[in-house]
């Protein structure tokens, strides 16, 4: 490696530097937390142990230069006058050398509830931020990529815990009392070799280290697209088999993996040029104060004793700085991934309570749709002035092409997204004005695509309500036409789904979710679609208990099989975000307007269908 390339690689960039600083700062408060002072005593015991394990390691060597002098016939009278020989010497040795390993295992046994309280603060804070984040946030990242943020963050969270304070803290105190020790005990020329001998070889470590970080962070992203590949890959198994394409999957990941093995060669050859510098640089430090030493041994000037007392320094504090270059990469990659995490947490919600926010109070459920524009892109607008009332306890219909603005307003009902313009309220509150935790509660959904949680059928059913019983349970599966299905399998409601619930056909997961929101029972019904995944006869089914759960309640059914909203209240016509009709079935057929046009597509449709 050319020395203009360890120049390059070791400027840190200012911002990347700064970024460093405010992960640090922003980690600070959870160590220190307010308001918890056991946390505070737990933080200021382990220092204080930290500090007599150190204290007691530098000092340990002096009782070994004690007993070879001793044994050496070398003893002063000093020695002498504390009453120790060189066999009590030698226990006491061993005792310093137990109580420093035994203070550091206090330090951590003491600081482990402290960095764990931390970790579990901290995850839970991203985790419930990400929730808090608005549905189109979501929809633009990987919801993969959301979860390595996460762990990663928490993962360097808890290596700079361990790393920053209870060895780069401390290895930085005992580098400056063991200095200290050789300037007074010896003379200055001591000092500066073990001075310039650190220096140089923090200088070539750091530098070297910046440079292997480079050669890391593409290694690093080679696997994470071969993971993502892999993983992509997998999750479209079905697809892959339908086009015979297992040979292109495999050349894809192959071309991946063979830009990691690439970086991970270099990777591999950095650190064995990094080694070999580390050594060479740490064993003529050792080297020079030894001969110095034995020089002063020789001239009568230092006894053996002094000799192994420089040796036992030097062997002590270059055992820590053989750690330096890689806990030093690996605080460089927590800071940066304690970065993204920071970054996200600091992502704003799109959606929050207004200051002041109250609880939504359902008198009836009436809604109200008053001038609502909506885009989800300037350039692209899709509800234009939508002018909507559902009166409590009616059923009301929305059809239209795809990509009308039917589940769009279903959408922003949910406040799943802001109007851009116009107001949406609730028996006269606004939406905006009320907290997303009740408004949430007051409207059921039941979407088109169904997706579970990987556990069992009921808790996925249970999910409506996290206080219902068995019986409850049952209840809805039974309303839902999913119960005599479930108790057909060796495990009824034991039984696991599968991830996003892939273990159960289209029509069955439809059906748990159903049953889910039938058990949450709430005032207001959002139908998004909701048989669309199911089979003629059991649609009907189904509908009868939509039905029998919509009396009483508000409804707002979007459908595109027009005949399951038939009987419906009100029927309204979008296109292109705009009404175009509105009206009872009934009455929109005799205005031979667009909706009757749907409604004789359909038919030809279902009849032809119905002649094969």
């Amino acid at each position: 490696m050319a020395p203009s390339q360890i120049t390059q690689a070791g400027k840190l960039d200012a911002s990347e530097r700064a970024r460093g600083w405010r992960t640090m700062k922003a980690v600070a408060p959870y160590l220190w937390p307010e308001g918890h002072g056991w946390v505070k005593q737990r933080v200021v015991l382990a220092m204080a142990f930290l500090v007599a394990a150190k204290v007691i390691a530098v000092l340990t060597p002096f009782l070994y230069k004690a007993a070879v002098d001793s044994l050496a016939g070398q003893a002063r009278d000093e020695t002498w006058l504390l009453g120790f020989g060189a066999i009590a010497l030698t226990v006491a040795y061993g005792l310093a050398r137990l109580m420093s390993v035994g203070f550091g295992e206090l330090r951590d046994a003491v600081f482990v509830r402290v960095a764990q309280r931390a970790l579990r603060a901290l995850a839970l804070e991203t985790f419930q931020h990400i929730h808090a984040l608005s549905l189109r946030y979501h929809i633009t990242r990987k919801t993969g990529g959301l979860s390595r943020i996460v762990e990663r963050g928490v993962k360097g969270v808890d290596f700079l815990l361990r790393f920053m304070l209870f060895s780069v803290g401390p290895l930085i105190l005992e580098l400056t009392l063991v200095t200290l020790i050789f300037a007074f005990l010896f003379d200055w020329r001591y000092a500066l070799v073990v001075v310039g001998t650190i220096w140089t070889y923090v200088t070539y470590t750091f530098r070297v280290t910046e440079w292997r970080v480079a050669i890391r962070k593409k290694m690093n992203d080679a696997d994470t697209a071969a993971n993502q590949k892999a993983i992509d890959s997998l999750l479209n198994f079905e697809t892959v088999k339908y086009f015979s394409a297992e040979k292109r999957e495999a050349a894809r990941y192959d071309a991946s993996m063979e830009r990691y093995e690439g970086a991970a060669v270099k990777t591999g050859q950095s650190l064995a040029a990094l080694n070999a510098g580390q050594t060479l640089i740490i064993t003529a430090g050792l080297v020079a104060v030894m001969v110095m030493a034995a020089m002063e041994v020789q001239a009568g000037t230092l006894t053996v004793g002094d000799f192994v007392m420089v040796q036992a320094y030097m062997i002590q504090i270059t055992m820590p700085l053989s750690f330096l270059g890689t806990v030093y990469r690996e605080i460089r990659q927590a800071l940066v991934d304690m970065g993204e995490m920071f970054d996200l947490l600091h992502q704003p919600a799109e959606i929050t309570d207004a200051p002041g926010a109250k609880p939504l109070a359902v008198s009836g459920g009436a809604i109200a749709f008053k001038g609502v524009d909506f885009a989800y892109s300037p350039e692209r607008p899709i509800l234009k002035g939508i002018d909507l009332a559902v009166a409590a306890g009616q059923k009301v219909a929305l059809v239209g092409p795809s990509g009308s603005g039917k589940s769009t307003i279903g959408r922003l009902l949910f406040r799943f997204y802001e109007v851009t313009g116009g107001a949406i309220s609730i028996d006269g509150q606004d939406v905006r004005d009320v907290t997303q935790e009740s408004l949430h509660a007051a409207i059921g959904v039941v979407p088109q695509d169904t997706v579970l949680f990987n556990d069992t059928i009921r808790y996925n059913i249970a999910y409506g309500r996290a206080e219902a019983t068995q019986e409850d349970i049952e209840a809805a599966a039974r309303a839902a036409k999913i119960h005599d299905f479930v108790m057909s399998l060796p495990e009824g409601y034991d039984t696991q789904v599968g991830e996003r619930g892939l273990k159960l056909s289209g029509g069955e997961k439809q059906r748990v979710g159903i049953a889910r929101t039938l058990l949450k029972n709430p005032p207001i019904l959002l139908l998004d679609e909701a048989t669309s995944a199911l089979d003629t006869q059991t649609e009907r089914d189904i509908q009868e208990s939509l039905d029998a759960m919509g009396r009483g309640r508000t409804v707002i059914v979007i459908a595109h099989r027009l005949s399951t909203i038939a009987d419906a209240d009100r029927i309204v016509v979008l296109e292109a975000g705009e009404i175009v009709e509105e009206g009872t079935h009934e009455a929109l057929l005799a205005r031979a307007g667009r909706y009757a046009a749907m409604w004789a597509a359909q038919s030809a449709e279902e009849a032809a269908e119905a002649a094969e």
